[in-house]
């Protein structure tokens, strides 16, 4: 990565650019694209084409993309991966497993250990590793704004089995008492609510505009789509309102550790 790094601020300074005005022309943060010529940042397909365009790169780095190596994530995962790290908000809705910033390793190794087709133990470690450095987004300065609505059942489910679970819980438990992150339960005895279509995520980038992820059996999609976020973010708004409020949330979180 630091060889493509290289590559991409010879080729900045060659069309005579700063770091400020790269980033305004590919439409990413002045951050990131520090991070990439650093070498500590694997830059999307997305961020490679754009890129190529703006750099007037004539297949340079096109050519020298598959010699990097995206072993911490999925391949299609990798411009989310960027969109998220530079994030001022992040709202996501969760039906299967938590979202990825609030897991801990223990429930993360469980998640992971269950995909078919089976990831070897290292390839497990690394994802584990790469998943929990993501969490630093909370932590930062300025925090990342993160709201989660999760279905009561994904709180249920003995992931990993009953003291993972109930870690998991208690973590969750301590996020709710941070002034940036908003936790709400979808209860199971609500009938009906305006989240069946399955879950995604809303991005708000530091030009405060708004992306969406979606992700499905076979890889994930970051929308940039003006309709379909605004969409997208109407019903976000909805099902918060028709989940249980933040006090309540944590009342029952804390209820089902204890009974574990």
């Amino acid at each position: 990565m630091r060889m493509f790094g290289s590559l991409i601020r010879s080729l900045r300074q060659a069309q005579d650019l700063s770091r400020d005005e790269l980033a305004d022309r590919i439409g990413y943060s002045k951050s990131l694209v520090a991070m990439i010529e650093r070498g500590v940042r694997m830059p999307s397909q997305a961020f490679i084409d754009k890129g190529e365009e703006v750099l007037e790169a004539r297949g340079v780095l096109r050519g020298a993309a598959p010699f990097l190596s995206r072993e911490r994530y999925p391949w299609w995962f990798g411009e989310y991966v960027d969109r998220e790290a530079e994030a001022v908000s992040v709202y996501t809705y969760n039906v299967h497993v938590l979202h990825g910033l609030v897991q801990t390793e223990h429930y993360a190794r469980s998640v992971l250990g269950a995909r078919y087709p089976i990831l070897d133990g290292e390839e497990i470690d690394r994802r584990v590793q790469a998943r929990l450095a993501r969490q630093s987004l909370l932590s930062r300065t300025p925090a990342v704004s993160l709201a989660l609505v999760i279905e009561e059942w994904v709180l249920r489910r003995p992931i990993g089995g009953h003291a993972v679970l109930r870690g998991q819980l208690e973590r969750l438990l301590e996020l709710t008492a941070m002034r940036n992150v908003s936790v709400q339960v979808m209860p199971m005895t609500r009938k009906s609510h305006a989240g069946f279509n399955g879950p995604w995520t809303l991005l708000e980038t530091p030009e405060r505009d708004w992306l969406a992820y979606v992700e499905g059996q076979a890889g994930g999609l970051v929308i940039d789509d003006r309709k379909e976020v605004s969409e997208l973010h109407g019903r976000y708004g909805m099902i918060r309102s028709q989940a249980l409020s933040t006090e309540d949330s944590a009342k029952l979180i804390e209820q089902m550790a204890g009974e574990l």
